[in-house]
């Protein structure tokens, strides 16, 4: 199919589109309820229906403030699926405050809003697959396709032209790329040379081209501006692409303030609704693992006081959120209980290691204790691992951006321990690698992030080849 006469029969539509997803979403938890009802062969009232309504109303609330209902062209569909997930738990959460403080749960079977509250996110995810399908499949013929080009020839727009190039399924035709200077004092590499930002403009202006990311370099302020000025006279969707080297870190989001826009560089990824639902996840998870493991930890708690002396239990000082001192527990697994201003790192055949206490160590089960802090608040069953206050003084100086592990609560296991960084520490390559997972974990933070990183830990993670 020709794409300049395709060219956005399905993009002037967008709106439509976005309204019948959001219909779809109402009429899947309306089905939901449904298919819940007819299994469990109860007759829906008026609570439920009343309850559907106050869902779907919720759910279209809470999309919308997640962005559920924007562009996911670009985007990862895990991604759109794990925010489909949290936002419908959200939902749940809502109504279940609801019914507490109004004193109507009475009103309802447990077993059949148990069952619509698993169906829904089921049936919300087969939506989401069926409704990428099948624009893939419009995108494969040429259908609700935008045609992109780069201002500015630089690592990003190279980085984002291959992207593109490997991802037909996003629609996204690149053209090439604009730039002032001459081709020969341009790095192209892939990318196809177009001309200069005049040309550029007069494309846009032409309907020719839909998207233009402005890849030039922040120091570029002027150059920038003007071109930003000429591309607001016309149709084209401009984004600007920061290559700030800091974004490496942490997650960048934008705010403003009295309409000055604001770049968060730093910044916890545990905010709103983020941080509610990990802090309800820990609540719930360590509750119940505490629960299942206490025949275990009452055990080891035996063997402590009959094989060695000393106390069973030990607090250590370590820095968790905001680099604030908590104390966390541990089982004690060494003839003394260090917790100065120096700290000796046990080591392969440490003599003050007790023999139980070596079998403790290398399964982190001395570690069990600290679901009692997770419960406290100090902690989190996921994230970075603690380190002792002295070792932090010595690496914050070492390693740049260390201390920005504590941007979020320190964990009971982590990415860095998942994938064998865990254990003495003896180089600072070791260290580094440890903090390099740290942050990554931190960038890429989701809830099912969390939930892999625990079966990792139940299947892999507690015995270390690192760990004395």
């Amino acid at each position: 199919m020709n794409n300049e006469s395709s060219m956005g029969l399905i993009r002037q539509h967008s709106s439509s589109l976005t309204m019948a997803q959001r219909l779809l979403d109402a009429l899947f938890i309306f089905l939901a309820m449904l298919l819940a009802g007819g299994v469990r062969d109860v007759a829906l009232t008026q609570d439920y229906l009343f309850a559907v309504s106050l869902a779907v109303l919720f759910f279209l609330l809470f999309a919308e403030a997640k962005g559920l209902y924007r562009s996911w062209r670009t985007k990862n569909q895990i991604d759109e699926i794990v925010h489909v997930v949290l936002v419908w738990f959200a939902v749940v959460i809502s109504l279940i405050l609801l019914a507490y403080a109004t004193k109507t749960s009475a009103q309802y079977s447990r077993i059949l809003i148990g069952s619509w509250v698993l169906i829904v996110p089921f049936a919300m995810v087969l939506l989401r697959i069926g409704y990428r399908s099948v624009l893939r499949l419009l995108r494969s013929e040429g259908w609700n396709t935008r045609t992109v080009a780069f201002a500015g020839c630089s690592g990003a727009a190279k980085k984002m032209d291959a992207h593109f190039k490997s991802m037909p399924w996003m629609g996204l035709n690149v053209v090439g790329v604009f730039d002032d200077r001459s081709p020969d004092r341009l790095e192209l590499g892939d990318m196809s040379m177009m001309g200069d930002f005049n040309s550029l403009i007069a494309q846009a202006r032409s309907g020719k081209i839909d998207v233009v990311y402005i890849t030039l370099p922040i120091h570029e302020e002027q150059r920038i501006l003007q071109l930003m000025d000429k591309l607001s006279d016309t149709t084209a969707s401009v984004f600007l692409v920061p290559n700030l080297f800091v974004f490496d870190h942490f997650k960048a989001k934008w705010s403003a303030v009295e309409g000055i826009p604001i770049v968060s560089v730093f910044e916890s990824p545990f905010f709103g609704i983020e941080g509610v639902l990990k802090r309800v996840q820990d609540v719930l998870l360590g509750g119940l693992i505490l629960l299942l493991i206490s025949p275990l930890m009452a055990l080891i708690a035996l063997g402590i006081k009959l094989t060695s002396s000393g106390p069973v239990l030990f607090k250590q000082r370590r820095y968790g959120l905001k680099g604030e001192v908590v104390e966390v527990w541990k089982f004690r697994s060494m003839t003394v209980c260090e917790d100065g201003d120096s700290i000796v790192q046990a080591k392969q055949n440490d003599a003050r290691v007790t023999p139980l206490g070596t079998w403790l160590r290398r399964t982190s089960l001395d570690e069990l204790p600290q679901f009692i802090n997770v419960l406290q608040g100090q902690m989190s069953i996921v994230g970075p691992r603690p380190h002792a206050v002295a070792h932090n003084e010595e690496y914050r100086l070492l390693i740049q951006g260390y201390m920005l592990r504590h941007k979020v609560k320190p964990g009971i296991t982590g990415w860095a321990q998942v994938n064998g960084w865990r254990g003495e520490t003896d180089t600072l390559d070791k260290m580094q690698n440890r903090v390099n997972c740290d942050l990554a974990y931190v960038r890429n933070w989701s809830m099912w992030l969390d939930i892999k990183i625990i079966l990792m830990t139940i299947f892999k993670g507690f015995f270390g080849k690192n760990a004395y």
